[in-house]
C-alpha cells in the first residue's frame, strides 16, 4: 500500500469519526450515520489494500519459485 493510499484512508477514518462524533453531541443522527459509513469506509480500504499487498507478495513467491526451478 502507498503512502499516499494509507494517508487518504486514513483521513476518511478520522473524519468519519469526526462527523459521527458531532452528529451525535448534536443529536444530528444523520450525520453519526454518515460518520460511522465514512469511518467504515476508510478501515475497509485498509483492508483491501493490505489484502492486495498480501496477495502481490504470494503471487511474487510463487514466481520466483517458478524462476528458480527452470
Amino acid at each position: 500500500m502507498s503512502d499516499k493510499d494509507k494517508v487518504n484512508n486514513a483521513k476518511d477514518q478520522v473524519a468519519g469519526k469526526t462527523k459521527e462524533l458531532t452528529g451525535k453531541a448534536t443529536g444530528d443522527n444523520q450525520q453519526e450515520a454518515e460518520g460511522k459509513l465514512q469511518n467504515l469506509a476508510g478501515k475497509a480500504k485498509d483492508k483491501l489494500e493490505d489484502a492486495k499487498d498480501t496477495a502481490k507478495g504470494v503471487a511474487d513467491s510463487v514466481k520466483e519459485r517458478f524462476d528458480k526451478d527452470k
